[in-house]
């Protein structure tokens, strides 16, 4: 069963750090890519960077420079590791990912970055 879970959101104060991550059934390296993507309210869902099943990664221009995204073998995991954190920053943060052409979401996490 394809199925993406995501964790590690919350409330954190701007200039902090958060790191979130994505655990992928049945395993990271079953997908192809992984990506990260973040929806604040009232905008269009974006790209915050995304992980080849090669661990090559990808950074959309909202976080460039801010965030990492790496796989974690023994959690199996994704993680997105993201700092200096401005109010911007605030939205929903789901992974998603394709295996078979299918795309699969998870359910999304909060980020908070309060000023």
């Amino acid at each position: 069963q394809v199925r993406l879970v995501e964790s590690g959101g919350g409330l954190v104060q701007a200039g902090g750090s958060l790191r979130l991550s994505c655990a992928a059934s049945p395993s990271i390296f079953s997908f192809k890519a992984i990506g990260w993507y973040r929806q604040a309210p009232g905008n269009e869902r974006e790209l915050v960077g995304s992980i080849t099943a090669g661990g090559e990664t990808n950074y959309g221009d909202s976080m460039k420079g801010r965030a990492t995204i790496s796989k974690n073998r023994a959690r199996n995991t994704v993680d997105l590791q993201m700092n200096s954190l401005k109010p911007d920053d605030t939205g929903v943060y789901t992974c998603a990912g394709a295996i078979g052409g299918v795309r699969s979401w998870g359910q999304g996490t909060q980020v908070t970055v309060s000023s």
